[in-house]
């Protein structure tokens, strides 16, 4: 008796599957090098780049805020729920030709940065490096006074 699935006989789902999952395969990894290779070209580029103190000030801030959930379902009747959230911060400066850049912050340096600051930024490529703001001196006996009411 012969064997249907020797020799090319058989189901075909026995030769796409094997070459679907292999492209997925070549598909992932070569996006996740491409991202790495990506950051190492922009942390090179950055090592490359002079470090700049130029004055600016402080025109937006934002936030990413990046939500994963999981169900785990154990057995039928238990289920596991968890999320976690990933938060990164940007400000943009403007300086004073008038060129806006945004840069990734910590969020203990987003905390202290208000929009309107004026002072220093100090960066190197795309890399935030700090902000020196510049202080505001009240004459002593003096009370401040704003537009607010």
């Amino acid at each position: 008796m012969v064997d249907p699935y020797a020799m090319g006989g058989g189901d075909p789902m026995f030769q796409i599957v094997p070459i679907f999952i292999g492209i997925i395969f070549v598909i992932v990894i070569g996006s996740i090098l491409i991202s790495v290779f990506k950051g190492i070209g922009q942390w090179q580029k950055n090592e490359q780049s002079p470090r700049l103190s130029v004055p600016a000030v402080v025109t937006s801030k934002r936030i990413d805020v990046t939500k994963r959930s999981n169900m785990h379902h154990h057995n039928d009747t238990h289920h596991h729920h968890s999320s976690s959230t990933h938060t990164k911060y940007f400000v943009t400066f403007e300086f004073e030709s008038g060129d806006r850049s945004e840069f990734h912050v910590a969020g203990k340096e987003y905390g202290l940065l208000s929009e309107d600051d004026n002072g220093v930024l100090s960066f190197q490529g795309t890399r935030y490096l700090g902000f020196e703001r510049n202080k505001v001196s009240i004459p002593k006996g003096e009370d401040y006074q704003d537009d607010y009411k």
